[in-house]
């Protein structure tokens, strides 16, 4: 009886490993599978599909995933260049600047906001006002800096008014934030807010019931955590902040060790 517990949990496990990369692979647009014996095998070793210049769907082993990141066949540069001078949701009307992202383009820690606001717009990068120089100083605070991380936001263009973004825009544009996830090969995310941490994780939970502990965004490590602004406005929750980030430095440090 033990035996065919283990073995229904396995088959469990298997279940939602492949619904899991079947929801991957939706959100970079892969609509099919390879028929071909050779590149079904790869699958099975944790393979995805990444489109190159010419549009052909490019299989790539993910086996030492966080291990061969140079070696990735998309890159931060080839989705710049696909995202262009977007118009592909009514934000472009009223934006100065794409807000696309900054940082190492191979880090361990992806840090996603949720979108940017008049310094950033005018600046174009992201988190570089006030919230930014908090995010800086939380950053440094676990013995980073912002040149070892990546920083990005669900959505590229500031809505009027600094507005919550609306579901046809994070529709539009967060598929180029899974690309980009993609491209970097974080081993850990930590989504900033309400907005990313529900447009990541598929759910409408509360921040205050996602924090504190991680989930899994497709085998990668992603904590949700209060976002800077809304620590200024809140300075009480810091200290909420505080225990989520140390947990990631502990992450953090397992992986470098």
């Amino acid at each position: 009886m033990t035996g065919q517990k283990s073995l229904l949990q396995d088959f469990r496990e298997i279940v939602l490993d492949l619904r899991e990369y079947l929801s991957y692979q939706k959100d970079i647009g892969v609509e099919g599978f390879p028929t071909n014996p050779e590149k079904r095998d790869s699958v099975t070793k944790r393979s995805i599909l990444s489109i190159d210049n010419s549009g052909v769907g490019v299989y790539e082993d993910l086996s030492g995933y966080g291990e061969a990141k140079a070696g990735s066949l998309i890159t931060l540069e080839a989705i710049r260049k696909e995202l262009g001078d977007c118009k592909r949701c009514k934000l472009h009307s009223g934006r100065r600047n794409i807000v696309f992202g900054t940082g190492n383009k191979n880090a361990r820690l992806l840090i996603v906001g949720e979108g940017p606001g008049r310094d950033e717009d005018i600046k174009g990068e992201p988190f570089v006002g006030k919230a930014g120089q908090l995010l800086t100083r939380i950053i440094n605070a676990i013995n980073l800096n912002r040149e070892e991380v990546y920083i990005a936001n669900i959505i590229k263009c500031r809505p009027p008014g600094n507005r919550n973004p609306e579901p046809d825009e994070i529709k539009a544009c967060e598929p180029f934030l899974t690309k980009q996830i993609q491209a970097i090969r974080p081993e850990i995310i930590c989504a900033l807010g309400a907005f990313a941490a529900q447009t990541l994780l598929k759910t409408d939970e509360k921040i205050s019931k996602l924090r504190g502990r991680f989930h899994s965004y497709h085998r990668i490590k992603l904590i949700p955590t209060y976002h800077p602004a809304f620590l200024l406005r809140n300075p009480n929750f810091k200290r909420f902040v505080w225990e989520d980030m140390q947990m990631i430095q502990k992450e953090y440090l397992s992986l470098t060790s």
